[in-house]
């Protein structure tokens, strides 16, 4: 396991930002990569993002420098969401399956987190994020049967879309996690647009099932001082709570969001008018 530490970035300092300064400060690269568990430590919010993609073996979830606790879950919960092929998650000795688009809900306290692919020739990957907890809450996992489903957007506007909010209050108790997984309609690019920020809480967006190809122009920045990053198959953003998180594609696409603040209410977001944007 490795992992990578990254300051918080004022709103000030990204805009004189050039393109390699803005991609080394909010897109991750590395996710998966065969047999290790790259993880990437943002100072927004104390996210954790990173991945595991067991092959030859077990993966174990360790302790490193910047977290700081006995055990990496100590005084931090975690949600594990699985692009990849069917799988498994050992917590404190129990297994739980996770097959592909399957989300699980780890609770702070849990000593040892292993993960294991069912086939090495389709491996799983387990996309991991993790923030800060307070207390203890219960083990589960999430099929998109049991998500929240939402359906949004017009062909007319190119984002008909299949939100499934995952990891949520009223579905899965946490501390203060909530994810989501999203998918785009063949023919549909944008999500979230018109955009919004939220200044109370941060948010990592995974994009997934591009083509090789395939790339999401995400959009980023204060409303009146936009920027944007060339994102390919399973990388990640990192939005702080001033920027907008908008993408569009060259083709249609997913991607997993994952939010930490303070607070778990998903409306609660300041919108940007269409005009308002520069």
């Amino acid at each position: 396991m490795s992992i990578e530490v990254r300051q918080a970035v004022h709103p000030d300092a990204a805009r004189r930002f050039d393109t390699a300064e803005l991609r080394r400060n909010f897109l991750i690269t590395r996710i998966f990569e065969a047999d290790a568990i790259p993880l990437t430590y943002s100072h927004i919010d104390r996210l954790v993002v990173g991945g595991a993609m067991p092959v030859k073996g077990a993966l174990a979830l360790e302790i490193s420098k910047p977290i700081g606790q006995a055990t990496f879950l100590a005084r931090r919960e975690l949600g594990v969401f699985n692009v990849g092929g069917a799988g498994r998650v050992i917590c404190d000795g129990e297994t739980i399956t996770l097959d592909t688009h399957e989300a699980l809900y780890v609770p702070m306290g849990t000593e040892t987190v292993s993960f294991e692919s069912a086939d090495a020739g389709a491996p799983a990957k387990f996309y991991l994020v993790s923030c800060p907890a307070h207390q203890r809450h219960r083990l589960k996992k999430i099929t998109l049967a049991d998500a929240n489903t939402l359906q949004l957007g017009t062909p007319e506007t190119a984002n008909v879309r299949t939100l499934h909010q995952m990891i949520i209050p009223g579905r899965v108790e946490t501390c203060q996690l909530v994810m989501g997984m999203t998918f785009l309609a063949s023919g549909s690019v944008w999500n979230t647009m018109p955009c919004h920020t939220h200044d109370r809480r941060s948010e990592a967006y995974l994009y997934f099932d591009l083509a090789a190809d395939a790339r999401v122009f995400h959009m980023m920045g204060e409303p009146q001082e936009t920027r944007h990053l060339v994102v390919a198959n399973e990388q990640a953003i990192l939005s702080p709570g001033w920027s907008i998180h908008s993408g569009v594609g060259t083709a249609n696409y997913g991607f997993i969001w994952a939010m930490a603040g303070d607070n778990m209410d998903f409306t609660d977001m300041d919108h940007c008018a269409m005009g308002d944007l520069r």
